[in-house]
């Protein structure tokens, strides 16, 4: 799945300011390695993050994507301290049906179709 395709598919989806709020949250657990999606999912979250990283969304915004842009550049330690804070901060202000609603309107609206193949392929 190219970065391409997940931009297009963003284009032709009305994401929320929550849906933002949930792909940052998602970004912040890759980053933290609390994410328990496969590899190549986790690849289309991080692109369907850097689709959307100029967007605020409800709660999260520039100082979030401010944090996830050093964190990608850089490993510091200090960094990462704050990442896990942001990141469990995160979660604890989106309540998990709201998460699983998200994931489920993904998974409906077709963003990870075909990545059961690229998954065993990789």
């Amino acid at each position: 799945m190219s970065a391409a395709h997940v931009a297009s598919w963003v284009q032709t989806h009305a994401l929320t300011p929550s849906d933002i709020d949930c792909i940052t949250t998602v970004m912040l657990k890759i980053l933290d390695g609390k994410c328990k999606m496969g590899s190549v999912e986790k690849i289309v979250m991080a692109q369907l993050y850097d689709a959307v990283q100029h967007r605020d969304g409800e709660r999260f915004g520039g100082e979030y994507h401010w944090l996830i842009a050093r964190a990608r550049a850089a490993a510091e330690e200090e960094l990462k301290n704050l990442l896990y804070e942001k990141r469990v901060l995160a979660e604890t202000m989106l309540s998990r049906p709201v998460m699983k609603a998200f994931k489920a309107m993904l998974r409906e609206e077709g963003l990870f179709a075909g990545l059961l193949e690229e998954e065993a392929a990789a």
